[in-house]
């Protein structure tokens, strides 16, 4: 199961590192490459809250075997798409079904295992959550670059097979309800797939897209919000709706959710940030982002076995403090960015970043699941991990909306600095010129081509100054909050282990 949830996670990212090599060998156009991921995510985050009501109805094992097959079938299907239309369909096919093995797995663990070995398997379990998305462009880089951008998707043939077999064998914890399944709430399914679809369109497009003032953004605002409207009446006035609240009622589960929330918009958000600076401001291709991002993967792979250890002897809470206070650290060393900073200058925050979010992890999944009964894990489960995805979703939106504000204020301001009058600019300028001109090229035009495009890299990295100041202070504060939750008790126990 964990691999299965491997593979999904991993999905989402993979494909970031090699956009240019799928929309060239699809033909596709710049505005419909992003659909590759787009798809994927909106439909991934439609089936999440949708998967704990599954589960109940078909039990774990028959949801998660249909949902590794169709997975590795909608796989398949990607890597012989001809076109752009069918390579969007099998994505958010791929995305829907991938989204169904992803919750079933905390579910399980939190079924299955007693409080006392839980210290062993929600390290496990966090650092799959962490490592797929941080390690998705290094592999997806390595393998287009190899091979070609069909072994993406091929790669999940024979994993996805074992997966299946494997789950349809083991998984035997709990039994089918079907007549269940007579309940099903079509409005509210409806209603939830306007409003996180939505959503996810919105937040995914709408910082390229100057928000509001394009008409499809626009429009699924409005869908969006009717959506949310209908989905959370139903939701709060249905004996048996489509997603179960009540969860929400337990106050360690809430303040798990939103850290979880808080940690979609880290663990996504720098995700993004890295390899966006090293392409943008230091020219690295794919594979070179992939070798030098590879740090903070290591960095949660030796941490994962310390917070499993640490979790069943310090209090949660304590671990807390200290991987949000990490984490804060690790973007606070961020904020002296410079255009030349390469592998070396970002070791240190990748793997203090890496080592912290495994201390955050291990403790928020014990908190927010362990204490909630066995009855509303599934239904939890799906809306812990919703949380993850859509703390991502709008981080990435406020991220892309910052850094293009940021970067045309920092533009403006240094543009009206560099000017004939400012003998620094000037001396730089003649600089230019006499080595252009030494080359046989107008000297003069060609320095203030080159002096623009100084600008705009600094004005840029200043931009991404902000934004890490920024992701200092949001984890710095919550550093503090983690006091405010309780250790989780034995609300718990007698789930059911083997």
């Amino acid at each position: 199961m964990v691999f299965g949830m491997f593979m999904a996670i991993l999905d989402i990212q993979i494909v970031s590192a090699s956009l240019p090599e799928i929309q060239a060998g699809l033909s596709a156009g710049p505005d419909e490459i992003s659909w590759v991921q787009t798809s994927y995510l909106i439909a991934e985050v439609i089936m999440i809250p949708l998967s704990g009501f599954l589960a109940r109805v078909m039990s774990t094992r028959l949801l998660f075997t249909a949902a590794a097959a169709g997975f590795t079938a909608a796989s398949f299907l990607c890597a012989t798409s001809t076109s752009m239309g069918e390579m969007i369909l099998w994505r958010a096919l791929q995305g829907f079904l991938g989204g169904g093995m992803i919750p079933a797995v905390f579910a399980a663990a939190f079924t299955i295992f007693p409080p006392e070995k839980r210290n062993v398997v929600s390290p496990i379990i966090g650092l799959v959550a962490t490592l797929a998305p941080t390690i998705g462009p290094t592999v997806g880089g390595y393998l287009s670059a190899t091979f070609s951008w069909h072994w993406l998707f091929l790669v999940n043939v024979v994993p996805g097979i074992a997966v299946t077999i494997g789950a349809f064998m083991l998984i035997d914890f709990d039994k089918p309800n079907w007549p269940l399944m007579r309940r099903f709430d079509w409005i509210g399914f409806a209603a939830m797939a306007a409003f996180l679809g939505g959503l996810e369109y919105v937040l995914e497009e709408g910082p390229s897209n100057d928000w509001l003032q394009d008409e499809a953004v626009a429009v699924l605002t409005v869908v969006m919000v009717l959506g949310g409207m209908l989905f959370f009446w139903r939701a709060f006035t249905r004996d048996e709706p489509i997603v179960d609240m009540s969860a929400f009622a337990n106050a360690n589960f809430s303040i798990g959710s939103i850290f979880s929330f808080v940690m979609g918009i880290g663990l996504y958000g720098l995700t993004y940030l890295y390899p966006l600076y090293l392409s943008e401001i230091r020219d690295y291709d794919s594979l070179m982002v992939g070798q030098t991002v590879f740090v903070s993967g290591l960095a949660m792979f030796a941490t994962a076995p310390v917070a499993g250890k640490l979790a069943g002897k310090l209090d949660p809470r304590l671990m807390l403090l200290v991987g949000f206070f990490g984490f804060s650290m690790s973007t606070w060393m961020l904020t002296g960015l410079t255009a030349d900073w390469d592998f070396h200058e970002l070791l240190l925050p990748q793997i203090l970043r890496g080592c912290s979010l495994m201390l955050c992890m291990v403790p928020i999944n014990n908190l927010a699941l362990g204490t909630l009964s066995p009855e509303r894990i599934k239904g939890g489960s799906g809306l812990f991990n919703l949380t993850r995805n859509l703390g991502g979703a709008v981080g990435l939106a406020i991220i892309n909306t910052l850094l293009s504000n940021r970067s045309d204020l920092h533009y403006a301001r240094l543009a009206d600095s560099v000017t004939w009058s400012n003998p620094e600019a000037m001396r730089q300028m003649d600089l230019l010129a006499a080595n252009l001109s030494a080359q046989g090229i107008d000297g003069q035009t060609g320095a203030l081509m080159q002096m623009a495009s100084r600008v705009s890299a600094q004005a840029t990295v200043m931009s991404f100054i902000d934004v890490f100041f920024l992701l200092s202070c949001l984890f710095g504060g919550l550093a503090l909050t983690a006091l405010l939750m309780r250790k989780p008790g034995g609300a718990a126990k007698g789930a059911g282990g083997h």
